[in-house]
């Protein structure tokens, strides 16, 4: 909890029609296993579940509702000692009008309780029989007990032990409504919705209610964590599920199977759901106007470690399943080359120029630059991809960019730089053997220069091979590959590079550019700046020198797009990473990240153009606006201390 994680559980007890003193029991079961046994911190019960929901009629009987109210006063005290917030649905009488509520326990007191709004009278429903709906204003109330008890929709509880955590509640068709309370809810500054729900069983409802769930927790970015009655409910008309679920920003975290165990439990992330909206608008209203008429309840809860029962993705931009990896493949290949075949038209150039080296990068702007050409209807001869061997290059990839322009139907030009960087050392007073950073850029930018020239007399495009990862990081040579005329792979990070690769030799037809294709993916990363080894095979492997990139492309989503801070970075690479990579290897890692995150901004400070992928990217002119003398000793300070 101390990063943000609060351990969420939605759960149906087994209950039986208007048994009070038994659904009791039973709800005291199920909130203890739940806090004692999954260190749950929020408990929530489905609607009415005290009584039953299916009581029809029998809400009139004083008796029912006399032992309900017992019967709540009963659970506050038995749950006393539990570190816990629960919310148990239950019929409340006030002024002899009867409620349908969610009642708020912690401590061992009742400190709220929030009717429902909107009460269904349609289909199945028939609710307004019985109940009043419930009022936007608050008002105190004696019940159960307990004195001046906050009662009214327009209430939220608030965490003093964790400040991000603000919690409101709906009842059943609240949810359902177009202007559900929820909208003010989060507004006003909710974090996570709980729901209490009776909601029947019926063919479809499930999903239909999982879709409406998530779009709601993605559009109010919150949590929501939704407690359906079960199967101990009447049957006379109607099969209740006990299909509940918890979301966080549109994800769904936890979902029971229909007539299961009724648990729905998991971990949702305060934080996650604070730096989104810090960075969306729609929640900028003043304190003062969302407030008003909202009664805000403190309650605590004891900040301990949390066991994160949650999956913490190792690779955010990938996504899991293979059918969902080659749709979001062909979306982002379709997006890089429509922003290419825009600017290529737009200029009225049929030429196009690259440096193709062998490795992932060129390989993946050759396939896009291919894709833009025929969107155009341009002879794919059009493409001019030239090979520059330095002193660096392998016969490996310079084979595997030859074969890969000619399978590609691209001119393929061959210009050695050796002799021209020869002379620049010359000029500048370098020796060859000093294989330093000024051996390095001096062949990456007498590659530029030779792209950029060709451009000229072509009257071509060049097109920029650098990735995401290498931006972020600064591993690119200023003006030298860093540089182009318009950056194709700017928003692609390493990780992602390498599927769009492998989706293009998966589902290619040509099998000789298949082979090509998987050779490439099998090389390992390198500029190959530095001379080969004896054996003739590659000595410059970039990911042993600036660290593994599936790290770095973690650590890019987590700072980039959560803005989480750097403990929380590390322990969420920790969970993702633990069977990969040792703790001090994340550790030394990140540092490096942060280090060079800082002090390489002033290469993104002025990149080419390029299009925009995903929700990460680090353009000047919209994504990422960071002045270029930022210090990082305050990340670094932070990293130091674990």
């Amino acid at each position: 909890m101390r990063y943000g994680f609060v351990p969420v559980a939605a759960l149906t007890p087994d209950i039986r029609v208007a048994d009070v003193e038994y659904n009791v029991g039973s709800c005291i079961k199920a909130i203890s296993a739940a806090v004692n046994d999954r260190g749950s911190r929020i408990v929530v019960l489905p609607e009415l579940c005290i009584t039953a929901y299916t009581c029809g009629d029998l809400f009139y009987q004083e008796a029912l509702l006399a032992a309900a109210e017992d019967g709540l006063a009963y659970l506050a005290e038995q749950t006393a000692e539990l570190d816990a917030l629960i919310f148990v649905g239950a019929p409340v009488c006030v002024n002899a009008k009867l409620y349908d509520c969610a009642v708020a326990l912690c401590g061992g007191e009742i400190i709220g309780i929030v009717p429902k709004r909107n009460i269904p009278t349609y289909n199945e429903f028939y609710e307004g029989r019985h109940f009043m709906a419930g009022f936007d204003g608050v008002v105190p109330i004696s019940f159960a007990g307990f004195d001046g008890i906050p009662f009214g929709v327009r209430q939220l509880f608030a965490c003093d032990s964790l400040p991000k955590l603000v919690i409101a509640a709906e009842i059943g068709e609240d949810s359902m409504v177009a202007a559900s309370p929820a909208i003010a809810h989060a507004a006003a500054g909710a974090t996570l919705i709980v729901s209490l729900s009776a909601a029947g069983a019926l063919v479809g409802r499930g999903a239909s209610r999982r879709t409406l769930l998530s779009a709601q927790s993605r559009r109010l970015a919150c949590a929501y964590a939704y407690a359906n009655a079960g199967w101990g409910e009447s049957t006379t008309d109607g099969v209740f599920d006990g299909r509940n679920m918890v979301f966080e920003c549109g994800r769904l975290l936890a979902e029971s199977a229909p007539f299961g165990d009724g648990i729905a439990a998991s971990e949702i992330d305060v934080d996650l759901i604070a730096s989104e909206r810090r960075r969306r608008t729609g929640f900028e209203i003043s304190a003062d106007a969302c407030l008003a008429g909202y009664t805000v309840t403190p309650f605590s809860l004891g900040i301990g470690a949390t066991k994160l029962t949650r999956t913490i993705d190792a690779h955010p931009f990938i996504p899991d399943g293979e059918a969902d990896r080659r749709e979001r493949c062909e979306e982002i290949f379709a997006i890089q080359a429509h922003a290419l075949a825009k600017r290529l038209k737009h200029i009225g150039t049929t030429r196009a120029l690259l440096g193709l080296s062998g490795g992932l990068d060129s390989t993946l702007a050759l396939l896009v630059t291919v894709r833009a050409f025929d969107l155009l209807g341009l002879d794919r001869a059009g493409i001019i991809a030239v090979t520059m061997p330095g002193f660096g290059t392998t016969g490996r990839t310079y084979n595997n960019a030859c074969s890969l322009a000619t399978a590609a139907g691209a001119e393929l030009r061959e210009i050695s730089i050796a002799d021209s960087v020869r002379q620049h050392f010359f000029d500048i007073g370098h020796g060859e053997t000093e294989h330093d950073a000024t051996y390095e850029n001096a062949q990456a930018r007498e590659r530029t220069q030779i792209l950029m020239d060709l451009a000229n007399q072509e009257g071509g495009l060049v097109i920029g091979t650098g990735d995401l990862s290498e931006l972020v990081l600064g591993w690119t040579t200023y003006n030298g590959d860093h540089m182009s005329m318009y950056g194709v792979n700017a928003a692609i990070p390493k990780t992602l590079v390498r599927h769009l690769v492998r989706y293009v030799a998966d589902t290619c037809s040509d099998e000789m550019e298949s082979s090509v294709l998987y050779d490439v993916l099998d090389t390992p990363v390198s500029p190959e700046l530095l001379p080969a080894q004896a054996d003739g095979t590659i000595a410059q492997k970039t990911e042993d020198l600036v660290g593994p990139y599936e790290l770095h492309d973690f650590f890019i989503y987590q700072v980039l797009r959560r803005s989480f801070a750097p403990g929380k970075v590390y322990r969420l690479a920790c969970a993702a990473f633990g069977d990969t990579y040792d703790k001090a290897a994340i550790l030394t890692w990140l540092k490096v990240f942060y280090r060079r995150f800082f002090s390489q901004q002033f290469k993104r400070s002025c990149l080419p153009d390029g299009p925009a992928v995903g929700s990460v990217g680090i353009s000047p002119r919209g994504d990422l606006r960071m002045p270029s003398d930022a210090r990082s000793s305050l990340w670094l300070a932070e990293l130091e201390e674990l």
